[in-house]
């Protein structure tokens, strides 16, 4: 079996879906591996490097050509399916709700497509949880943004010129992002509160040192995926009436709430936005899906009112040697999952295959619902 990763075509990508460690791991459990040339540059790993660990290096033509798995951070692009051989298999984040041209193509070539983002949240999955690996990198960077930008201290600090207050941080979503943001936080020596609608993750809040805001809601929150459920329109107002006080006095605001596939809910209105003190910080992670922030904007960073608004996208690209090892590595758990003797073996009496596969023998597999 050869396994194959290429140079991602999506802009300002630096990603790599296999690094040299990775590579070296996958040759001595006798996987050939090739690697298109220059692909892990701007994540600092060379062709020399990858050589080294024993893959060969070709251009992309040769790549497609010749690979029986294709390893991806994003799906490839139309021009990229063309190029791929009938039925091999392609994993990585393939976004499938958004790319349904892409998955035709991918049927038409009989290609078994997994995407995961769809893996279920189950602990036999975690290793290979591409999101949650990812949304770490995310929430921590969100923090080293808001700091670079706020002109205050995060710590209290006590100078010859008198006492600096620590920073007030309120983290908004307490998934794997809000939960690392608020721990970097913490580790900056901010005060930090965080909210998420689901009451279960009020302890993991508190585990961290910040404190959980608790506002008590009459419908079901948490759906069996382990994300938020979305709420009807009266108990979004009471949540946003209940925020405006712990947004107002914030110095940083940054919010993670979204679901893969779904629409951002949309928590910080405006009012909320105008009442916040000149010189805050507003760090939106679901500007891409909608944002959680009024004015929020993806891909810029915008001045309201004297606060700052910043709506990064991609975050895990401006860290691509950390984000590139660890999704390497959940992608070798997978594909240690799949092939079986040295080649894939496709079983949807398997939850993880079942739930992730988006197409296989010519055959769209994505849910009614959201077709």
């Amino acid at each position: 079996m050869i396994v194959g990763a290429g140079r991602e075509s999506k802009k300002d990508e630096r990603r790599v879906a296999l690094d040299p460690i990775t590579v070296g791991k996958l040759v001595k459990s006798g996987v050939s591996v090739h690697i298109e040339k220059d692909a892990g540059l701007e994540a600092s790993f060379t062709n020399a490097d990858y050589e080294k660990a024993g893959a060969r290096l070709l251009d992309a033509q040769m790549l497609y050509n010749t690979s029986d798995v294709i390893l991806r951070i994003h799906t490839p692009s139309l021009e990229e399916i063309s190029h791929l051989k009938n039925k091999v298999m392609v994993v990585g984040l393939l976004d499938p709700f958004h790319h349904l041209e892409h998955l035709q193509k991918f049927a038409e070539k009989k290609i078994t497509a997994f995407a995961l983002e769809l893996l279920p949240r189950i602990s036999r999955a975690q290793t290979m949880d591409v999101l949650s690996s990812q949304a770490s990198l995310a929430g921590y960077k969100a923090v080293i943004l808001a700091a670079a930008t706020l002109g205050k201290y995060f710590p209290m600090l006590t100078t010859a010129a008198g006492t600096m207050p620590p920073a007030k941080v309120l983290v908004i979503g307490a998934g794997v992002a809000g939960l690392q943001a608020i721990a970097t936080a913490k580790r900056l020596g901010a005060v930090v509160e965080a909210y998420d609608i689901r009451p279960e993750v009020k302890e993991q809040i508190e585990s961290l040192g910040a404190k959980a805001i608790s506002i008590e809601v009459s419908e079901g929150v948490s759906a069996q995926s382990g994300y938020a459920k979305v709420v009807s329109q009266s108990t979004q107002e009471k949540i946003q009436q209940m925020l405006t006080n712990h947004v107002q006095k914030s110095d940083v605001l940054i919010t993670t709430a979204f679901v893969p596939g779904k629409k951002a809910p949309r928590i910080v209105t405006e009012a909320m936005v105008d009442r916040m003190n000149s010189g805050s910080v507003i760090v939106d992670l679901a500007t891409e899906q909608g944002g959680n922030v009024a004015y929020a904007q993806p891909g810029e960073n915008i001045l309201h009112q004297g606060v700052t608004i910043l709506g990064p996208l991609n975050l895990p690209a401006t860290m691509p040697i950390h984000a590139s090892q660890m999704f390497a590595k959940n992608l070798l758990t997978f594909l240690n999952h799949v092939v079986k003797s040295g080649a894939p073996v496709i079983d949807f009496k398997d939850e993880i295959m079942a739930s992730s596969c988006v197409t296989h023998e010519g055959v769209i597999r994505l849910p009614e619902e959201k077709k």
